[in-house]
């Protein structure tokens, strides 16, 4: 098998529940009671796709080459997940709502998130915090909500179906600890986990893990052998032979002659001299247009009075400015935003967000006003509407 997909021969193989060599990228580790070789092949191949998806996703949030390998797919208890890995873990929950029923997780270790976290806010991830705070299990939210969202366009290619997610849910766990990890899944169910190694170029070399249960991991398994059935191929319809004497004698048929249509003859072209056209007085004259006139549609008093008693919301404009969100994060009472304007330049009016005239800052009975100092003209505002 190639690195990202099945071959011809291994779908085969799949549909005829053979059992192909494992591939060399997939380290299998369950038993052969609940999963067979077949499956955790193809589990291996649809994590291998989707995770792959994942990667690309984080690589454009962090700015940073990041690399999410090496499926290992094995069979374990939530008990027994918890005595391998005593450590706090980020845990998403991801609920599937469309394609396949039932929920999976994620889990990644609360160092790697915080660096995660600190790239997101716009820091190197080299001195990330001590423990997550609110803001940071935010930036995790909102990058495993990036992940999982290619994950689903990735599940639904593979299964040739739609395939939708709800918003995940993220925890920290202490899985040393007795809190409960999810409702969705018990402790004495067995679970199918998918570790990957998890690569951010520079800052993280660890593992993240795919957990599903046993029931939700075959219903992928028969999407992705269902998926890949081949179309039986089209037999061809057999010609209906009429029924005919049978001639003892062998008779080779004569050639059929096509009929050709009839081209009546031309007249063969005479030689000599061509003969001279007589040259005729021209008088050329120079191109003359009328004069063009711009027409002004006259609007009615009526047709405007229809449409009188519509609201429009004015807007005032004093100007802009963009700001990263560390900058954002960092504003507090007596802060100075600097805008894109200079002091006594003219504000923006707008209607309904369309600039329609220019105007400048009037004080008027302690209440702030603007006086139009300029009308925007007819090809700028119709500039604005495209």
């Amino acid at each position: 098998m190639s690195d990202s997909f099945l071959s011809q021969e291994e779908i085969d193989a799949l549909l005829r529940n053979e059992s192909p060599a494992a591939p060399s990228n997939t380290t299998a580790s369950a038993s052969s009671a609940n999963l067979s070789d077949v499956e955790i092949d193809a589990l291996g191949e649809i994590g291998n796709i989707s995770m792959g998806s994942a990667a690309t996703t984080m690589s454009v949030l962090l700015s940073r080459k990041v690399e999410i390998t090496t499926p290992r797919v094995s069979i374990m208890l939530l008990d027994d997940m918890r005595k391998d890995y005593p450590m706090p873990y980020i845990i998403v929950e991801v609920r599937f709502t469309e394609g396949i029923n039932g929920t999976n997780l994620l889990a990644m270790k609360e160092t790697d998130a915080a660096i995660i976290a600190d790239l997101m806010m716009g820091n190197d991830g080299s001195n990330p915090p001590t423990g997550m705070n609110e803001l940071y299990m935010s930036a995790v939210a909102e990058a495993m909500n990036q992940m999982m969202g290619a994950t689903a366009t990735s599940l639904s290619s593979i299964f040739k179906s739609r395939v939708d997610l709800a918003p995940p849910k993220v925890r920290l766990i202490d899985l040393a600890g007795n809190d409960n990890i999810t409702d969705s899944v018990t402790g004495n169910e067995d679970l199918v986990r998918i570790a990957f190694r998890m690569v951010v170029e520079g800052l993280i070399d660890s593992e993240i893990m795919l957990i599903l249960p046993l029931k939700i991991a075959r219903d992928m398994v028969d999407g992705l052998l269902h998926s890949s059935a081949p179309a039986p191929a089209p037999q061809p319809a057999k010609p209906s032979i009429p029924s005919a004497p049978v001639m003892q004698q062998s008779a080779v048929a004569p050639p059929v002659q096509q009929q050709q249509a009839y081209i009546p003859p031309q007249p063969a072209p005479q030689r000599g001299p061509s003969p001279v056209v007589p040259e005729q007085n021209v008088i050329v004259q120079p191109a003359q247009f009328a004069p063009l006139k711009q027409n002004i549609m006259s609007v009615s008093d009526s047709n405007i009075g229809m449409i009188m008693d519509v609201p429009l919301q004015v807007t005032v404009e004093l100007g802009r400015t963009r700001k990263l969100i560390r900058e954002i994060l960092e504003l507090a009472p007596g802060s100075v935003v600097e805008l894109d304007k200079l002091a006594g330049e003219p504000v923006d009016i707008l209607v309904n967000g369309k600039i329609v005239a220019k105007g400048e800052v009037v004080v008027i009975d302690e209440n702030f006003g603007v006086r139009i100092t300029g009308i925007v003209s007819m090809q700028e505002r119709a500039s604005t509407l495209q």
